[in-house]
This record gives structure tokens, sequence and C-alpha cells, in this order.
């Protein structure tokens, strides 16, 4: 299956290691750094979501009218708007973007930030919620009938919609999280499931999570996995564990002055708790797995590295695609200058060797881990790096 690149569509030029310069919208620096991940080989890019930040939808319009191919995934909070409403913004926000556009249903982690905007259900319920929610947006992407409905958290009564989504049957649908109410709601209903960057061997675990969930829920067919990862490219690489080092400096230096701040005390969703479980663990994982920034941002959303040269990278993503990985997130700090270095040097090399396993049907998923540690090891000349005692090389 041919591999995707996603990439981020922030909307001004901050990051953990550089505080922003502009407005929180600045519509030249978004357009900036969409077209330069247009212009070097990724396939979509992130709208992310935050209580105090840019609303992502008509930004994500804005951005669709003005690019020409780059497919675009919109982070959306269920409990920000009701799902009639949302499901006809989306087909609509499909209809401006030529059938580029994917959704990714944000349940919400961390109970303060829901409060921001209201939401006081605990995070089982939010996950419950989420999953009716979902499966309201698709029966108004796909009935042409009027119809009813008597939930847990939405009621409603002889809706129909006149707006329809360019792609048929409906938009895909993008998830994530680490729990098991997480696994069971997403297993239900997403197209594809989204990983934060663990060493493989707990990849493995929540592929299979993701899977089972799946089938637990009747499902016939598999979401696709996406993982997500932090990559730091040098020539060499000494250079290039140099600049992870100065990375996480800045990331400390910058602080809680970043413009969306640092966690200070242990995050409450699963996801960083197992970030930060891992860090304690050990800096280096498997072939080029680097905790380090992680620990630097108390395990604050996709911040584990990838640390080497365009090669090393390229090899550790290809590991991950034949664990069954189809989707690979990846973001620098340098978000511009970053994104065109990883689409020239590492995109087309990943290209390159998934065309070559698809055209020998090699096989693929979270059953081949110990034969992908074997290569690493083989191919590294060490042990496959899984705690603190394998960090030199």
């Amino acid at each position: 299956m041919p591999v995707e690149f996603l990439g981020i569509a922030y909307t001004n030029d901050s990051s953990e290691t550089t505080p922003r310069s502009g407005a929180s919208f600045d519509k030249q620096y978004t357009l900036k750094l969409a077209r330069a991940h247009e212009d070097h080989g990724w396939d979509r890019v992130l709208f992310a979501y935050g209580s105090n930040t840019p609303i992502p939808t008509p930004a994500a319009g804005w951005l669709a009218a003005k690019v020409d191919s780059l497919q675009i995934l919109l982070a959306h909070r269920p409990n920000v708007s009701y799902p009639t409403y949302a499901a006809r913004s989306f087909a609509t926000l499909d209809q401006i973007s030529d059938g580029r556009l994917t959704i990714h249903f944000i349940t919400g982690g961390n109970d303060r930030e829901q409060r921001r905007e209201g939401d006081t259900l605990t995070k089982d319920e939010r996950y419950a919620r989420t999953r009716e929610y979902i499966q309201i947006v698709k029966k108004v992407w796909t009935r042409t009938e009027a119809f009813d409905h008597e939930g847990e958290h939405y009621r409603f009564h002889d809706f129909v919609s006149d707006v329809w989504p360019v792609q048929q049957p409906h938009p895909g649908v993008s998830f994530g999280g680490s729990s098991p109410a997480a696994y069971a709601a997403g297993g239900a209903e997403a197209d594809v499931y989204c990983l934060w960057g663990e060493p493989l061997a707990q990849t493995a675990e929540q592929i299979e999570s993701v899977w089972a969930a799946a089938k637990a829920a009747g499902r016939t067919d598999r979401p696709r996995i996406q993982a997500a990862f932090r990559p730091i490219l040098a020539p060499t690489e000494e250079l290039a564990r140099q600049k992870a080092r100065r990375t996480v400096e800045a990331i400390r230096a910058v602080g809680r002055e970043a413009p969306r701040g640092h966690q200070k005390v242990r995050p409450e969703n699963t996801g960083a708790q197992r970030l930060i479980a891992i860090a304690e663990r050990g800096e280096w994982f498997d072939r080029a797995l680097w905790t380090p920034t992680s620990a630097a941002t108390g395990g604050e959303g996709n911040s584990n590295s990838l640390v080497g040269t365009p090669e090393t990278v390229a090899r550790a993503l290809l590991d991950y695609y034949d664990l069954g990985v189809d989707v690979l997130s990846a973001r620098g700090y340098d978000l511009v200058g970053d994104a065109i270095d990883f689409g020239r040097h590492v995109i087309p090399l990943v290209r390159e060797e998934v065309a070559k396993r698809d055209a020998q049907g090699a096989e693929r998923g979270p059953h081949l881990l110990p034969v992908i540690l074997e290569r690493i090891a083989a191919e590294t000349g060490t042990e496959s790096r899984t705690d603190e005692t394998a960090a030199a090389r």
C-alpha cells in the first residue's frame, strides 16, 4: 500500500523552540508553510485544534482555496458544535477543497483544557460522546431522507442535509488515543487511527489493540495506522546528535513562554503518560528514536524524535511501515525549513523503498516485530536499543 506523509499547517511561525513573532493567524506564513509541504512531496497537512487558537475550519477553507493538491486533515472537538452543524460544515469544506478533506475527531485528554470551552464530561464519557458524534456525522453525510436520533448525548428529529461531500461515501475519519476507551471508539469508527511515535514494541502492541477493537466492533476491515514523529536531520550521525541536543536546550530555554506552553505537571492523557514513561526508561530506542525532546515538553503532543541522517531516518520510518504503519506524520522545529528538508531528503527514499516492498508483495504487520528488530541489530551492529544501556553508538 502506498505510504502517506502528513505535515503540519500552523497558522504562525512558533514552535517549542521559537516564540511567535507575529499574529496568531498569519495568513502569509500559513500559506508559505503549506506550499513548502505541497512543493516537496507531502500528501496532507494537519490543522490542529486548541481552545485559544485560531478556529481551524475557516482557516482550512481559506487555505484549500489557495493550494492546488495538498490535502487537509482538520482537527475537531465534538464539544464545540452540534454534530448536524459540524457535518454540514465538513461537507461544505469538502466541496471547497474538491474532495481533499479528512476529519480528525479529538475526544480531549485534559480536563482543564476541555472545561475552558464548557466541557465537563469525564474522559470515558467523552469517548462515548465522540463515538456517537462520529456516527451521526456519517449519517448526515450519507442519508438522503430525514431521520431522527435519540442517543445518550444527542437528540434531534426530522433532519436531512442538503449539502453533500465530494468524497463518497464520505470523507475519511481520523481518530487517536492510547486508552482502552480510545481503542474501542476509534477501532469501531476510524478510517485512520493515530498514534504518537513510540518504540517499535509498544507501537506493535497498540496496533494489535486497535485492530482487536475493530474486530470486536464487528468490522471486517481495519483502520489504517498513523504514527507521528519529530525528525531531526543532519548530514552525519554526529551532527544530527549535536543538533538534537541543541533542540532540547532551546525547548528548555523557551519553556512556558512558548505560545502553546509546556506542561509542568504530569499530564492527564494516557498518550502523554506513555511518552513520559518511555523517556524515563532511556534516551534511545530501536534504530533512531530519541526521547529527550518528549521529556523536555512533559510528553506534550507529538514529541519523540527520530535523529540521524536522512538515510537513517528513512530506514527508521520503513521499520514502522513494515510494522503496519501507513501514514507517517512528521514535523520539525523550524517548520518551513524542516518541511522542505524532510521532503527533499527523506520522503523520496521512503517512497522508493515502499514501492519495492509493494512490488514484491512484502508482508507487513505487528507480528513481524521480531524480524524487524533482528534487522535493526544486523544493520546497526548493535542490539536494538530498547533501554538506557544501549544509548551509545
